[in-house]
This record gives structure tokens, sequence and C-alpha cells, in this order.
């Protein structure tokens, strides 16, 4: 049921659109990393565009994504940075996923994860988000703080759906 659902999206690289949508992530992570920075676009989806946005900026990324790049060996490499846009909603289980991704990070990393935010219990019932079935996992900025306590990162939002965490 997953993939037919995400089949639907259209992740096309030369879509300006998707592109300044992604920028919301990018912009903030690009202003935090040395040039020539190694990557893992996590979740990168049937049409990855964000690896090819990081690629342009002059970093090199890998690509992982259970249905559509299952390769797991770029799960065992070291990265200076790793992206999730649009993928921590899907995690059955996110503290597995977030250990993999903190193990695979180096010391003085980022994640760049992009997700919409739950602002609170009474937005939440009526939240469109929770009315898509392959939307399993929310986050708050509370969440976030919580996994930043965690697993020893500190935790930034440049954006109402964007959370930066850097491994100290």
């Amino acid at each position: 049921m997953e993939k037919s659902h995400y089949d639907l999206h259209e992740n096309n690289p030369e879509d300006c659109d998707y592109r300044n949508f992604l920028a919301r992530l990018t912009k903030p992570l690009l202003k935090r990393l040395k040039p020539n920075c190694s990557g893992l676009d996590f979740g990168c989806g049937p049409g990855p565009t964000l690896s090819i946005m990081m690629e342009e900026a002059g970093h090199k990324v890998s690509l992982y994504d259970p249905i559509y790049y299952p390769e797991v060996s770029p799960l065992s490499k070291s990265y200076d940075f790793i992206t999730a846009t649009e993928v921590f909603e899907h995690l059955h289980q996110p503290a597995k996923d977030l250990e993999i991704l903190f193990n695979n990070l180096k010391a003085g990393g980022w994640i760049g994860i992009m997700t919409k935010r739950v602002l609170n219990k009474e937005a939440f019932t009526k939240w469109h988000y929770i009315q898509d079935p392959t939307h399993v996992c929310f986050w708050s900025e509370t969440t976030f703080k919580w996994v930043a306590k965690k697993w020893r990162t500190s935790v930034e939002f440049p954006q109402t759906d964007v959370a930066l965490l850097q491994k100290v």
C-alpha cells in the first residue's frame, strides 16, 4: 500500500516548485556545512532531488530509501550530514532509525529533517496530516528537543517544518 501511495508523488528534479520546497531544508543546512562534505539522503524517494541540489552545491551524497534505493551499504558509512525530507512521519520504528542515523553521523555532523510538526493537542485532532494512512509517526518541537537530549545533540528550528540536529 505504501509504495502505491508514494508512486503518486511527483518528485521531479526539474520542478522549480519542488526545489523551492526542498530549499527550506537545504538553505539553512548549507550555511552550516564546510565545503566538500559527504552526506546521505535518507528516504530519498523515487526521484531524488535534494541529493542533486546538495551535489550542485559541491557535496557528495549517497542515497537510501527502503523502497526505491534499498541497497543498505550506504547505512554503514559515516557522513558529515544526513537529510530526511518528508520521511520521519513514515517511520514505523523511529528509535531504531534514529540510532542508525546518529551512528552514521560524524562528530560535528548535521541531520536535517523536514516534517510538519504537531502544534498542540487541539490542532492535532483537526490536522490534515493525520489523514494520510502512510503517516504513522508525528513530531513536535518538544519531541525533537527530547531526541536532541537523548542523542546528545543540539537542535535548531530554522523553518516551521525543519529541524537541524548537530552531533557533538
